[in-house]
């Protein structure tokens, strides 16, 4: 009965506590909420995430994208006023459904000013901590992790060796492509459901190719994106960065991505002027953060299938 919701009575009342208790734990530190357009004429650029997009108005050949983030827009916020924010909203990515994807879904996003991004895995672990109990701490660097867990060297090893490696632990078939494309398969295939069984679990600095819109810094001998991704039992949880501030290199930045897409056939996108300008006038030095609520609501709950927390999932929409 497609009419039905999804979740159970007691899964509405958990989401309506967990929501409440994010906000005590923002209260708490005066960090103040705010709220930003779903809908804005700006989309993201990056090829490996697709936004809907919406005609309204009375301007059809200006459409608007549904946002994948409110990012951008808490950004232009973060530099008109300089302080602390957070957001609890919907978001949306176009072809993303499963056990652990919802095409719309909650997210938890916030920005510190002053902090780096050890800091601010500092705060998402006393967060989670919050929400759902003590559990303990780790922390590996994207490099070390994947020397440890692999025994290659992410960054400086032949793209060859990342293939063969791959295809010793998975059977992609005739499927070929460049070293980021063997470094997400080993992550997201092989590495990530061994990460934060019953633990908090941190990997942080990545390639400077999946740096995405964080700052890049030298770490040792090699180039690195101050980003981090938070797992918890084999889930990827959050993302967050040590923010670019650097108007001139996110327009860069943006450009490549839809040079990437020209190259995969994909449409390009809009750049989004307006965080440009936001940049330009002076982003404070800050890290930001989001956070899946509806996976936080997993653990809490013990679900195993985002459908089970959510009233109404893709199909019953």
């Amino acid at each position: 009965m497609q009419w039905r919701p999804a979740a159970d009575l007691k899964s509405m009342h958990r989401r309506a506590e967990l929501v409440a208790t994010l906000r005590r734990f923002f209260a708490d530190r005066t960090i103040l909420e705010v709220e930003t357009p779903l809908l804005c004429r700006g989309g993201i650029t990056d090829p490996a995430i697709e936004p809907f997009i919406v005609a309204c108005g009375e301007s059809p050949d200006q459409p608007r994208f549904l946002q994948t983030s409110p990012e951008y827009a808490m950004k232009r916020l973060l530099a008109a006023l300089g302080e602390p924010i957070f957001q609890i909203t919907k978001a949306f990515r176009e072809g993303e459904a499963g056990s652990r994807h919802n095409p719309e879904f909650s997210l938890l996003e916030w920005y510190r000013p002053g902090f780096d991004h050890h800091q601010l895995m500092a705060e998402v672990a006393d967060l989670v901590r919050y929400c759902l109990g003590d559990r303990p701490l780790q922390k590996y660097s994207y490099r070390r992790f994947f020397q440890e867990r692999l025994q290659v060297d992410p960054f400086t090893a032949p793209v060859a060796e990342l293939e063969t490696i791959a295809r010793r632990h998975l059977d992609p078939g005739s499927l070929s492509g460049d070293r980021d494309l063997w470094l997400d398969l080993l992550m997201s295939h092989v590495l990530e459901p061994q990460l934060g069984d019953g633990a908090i679990c941190f990997i942080y600095d990545y390639p400077v190719t999946q740096a995405a819109l964080a700052r890049v810094v030298q770490a040792d001998d090699v180039w690195v994106g101050q980003r981090f991704e938070l797992y918890m039992d084999g889930m990827e949880m959050a993302n967050g960065y040590c923010e670019l501030t650097d108007a001139q290199e996110q327009r860069r930045r943006f450009e490549r991505d839809n040079v990437l897409r020209r190259e995969r056939g994909q449409c390009e996108r809009p750049v989004d002027e307006r965080l440009l300008a936001a940049l330009a006038h002076g982003l404070p030095e800050c890290s930001g953060v989001a956070l899946g609520i509806d996976r936080l609501l997993m653990l809490a709950t013990g679900a195993a299938d985002i459908r089970n927390v959510l009233a109404f999932d893709w199909e019953r929409s």
